[in-house]
């Protein structure tokens, strides 16, 4: 099937936040914690909501995402906490958190669908974010890791719809169709944007096979 004109993937190496409004809350504790994080010399990517709205996506109401590499869990819970932050390292084993004021600040080195290493940071984009430069994970990433969490007790695709609505010409979809072919819930959904003429339905040579997992595994190593 031939790919439709301005559904390609457009990469953002350079890119301006979107004009969309952000709550100042959420604003102050970016900056804080993305300052904090990089004063103590940490490696970091902004993930989540966030990256989306700086991408042109919506605003969020929920937490701040930060990635970094599980090894400066400890250095960075360190920075934070010095920074004035109330800090803790919860139970579950794939993040930390910390507060600023009344905003959540996770620290994630573990996310669905992507190792935290250096690969993964040279394939962030580097981007002004309300007015601080910062790394910004691949909006793939993004939705690869959303799609992946989708089981019988949580399926929502509610924000899944919104970012394909408003960044779909950023999105590799092959790629994204490829990364998540082991989910009947992933397929069902790119299904549905198919449906609802959102995106195009895959290409024959990327169609979610064995072969395309494969292929991306290859380049991610």
């Amino acid at each position: 099937m031939t790919r439709r004109r301005g559904y390609t993937r457009e990469p953002a190496r350079e890119t301006l936040t979107a004009a969309a409004p952000q709550s100042a809350e959420i604003l102050e504790a970016l900056k804080h914690g993305a300052a904090a994080l990089r004063d103590a010399g940490i490696e970091f990517a902004l993930g989540g909501g966030l990256s989306a709205w700086a991408r042109g996506g919506p605003p969020t109401e929920h937490d701040i995402d930060f990635l970094i590499r599980e090894r400066d869990i400890d250095a960075a819970l360190h920075a934070l906490a010095a920074a004035g932050m109330r800090a803790e390292r919860p139970p579950e084993g794939w993040l930390a958190k910390a507060w600023y004021g009344d905003v959540l600040i996770d620290l994630l080195f573990a996310p669905y669908g992507a190792a935290i290493d250096d690969k993964f940071f040279a394939r962030c984009d580097q981007m002004s974010v309300a007015a601080v430069r910062m790394l910004v994970m691949p909006i793939d990433d993004l939705v690869v890791g959303k799609l992946l969490a989708l089981t019988e007790h949580n399926l929502d695709y509610s924000s899944l719809l919104v970012y394909a609505r408003a960044l779909r010409e950023q999105i590799d979809w092959d790629a994204v169709s490829a990364r998540t072919a082991s989910s009947p819930f992933a397929r069902t959904f790119l299904r549905l944007l198919h449906e609802l003429d959102i995106v195009p339905e895959a290409s024959e040579s990327r169609r979610s096979t064995p072969a395309a997992v494969r292929s991306w595994e290859r380049w991610v190593r």
